[in-house]
């Protein structure tokens, strides 16, 4: 499969929400997020990986707050507080979430 940024903002455009799922294989599933105004998230029951499409932020995850650009990756694990703060207009991420119900365990 092969899915460009912006193929996957006209597909997100085309539903009207703020993030789509674009691609599902066994327990990953792959999502383009563009939050509005205020990223409303709340915490996740499976692990999850951001890698930052376009645009900046700041990224609150469980207590510590870091500046993101494109190409930037996060980890969050489940159950974790976390969501992206201050981002310009052209804020998108790609989403990836994975594994059982209440995260991989810790190591």
């Amino acid at each position: 499969m092969h899915l460009s940024i912006t193929q996957a903002a006209d597909l997100l455009k085309q539903g009207g929400n703020l993030f789509t799922e674009v691609f599902k294989h066994g327990s990953l599933s792959v999502e383009y997020y563009k939050p509005e105004k205020i990223d409303k998230q709340t915490p996740h029951t499976r692990d999850e990986i951001y890698v930052i499409a376009t645009g900046s932020s700041e990224f609150y995850n469980d207590g510590k707050t870091v500046s993101v650009k494109p190409g930037d990756f996060l980890f969050v694990p489940a159950h974790a507080e976390h969501r992206f703060l201050n981002f310009t207009d052209d804020f998108a991420t790609w989403v990836f979430f994975y594994g059982p119900e209440g995260g991989e365990p810790r190591q």
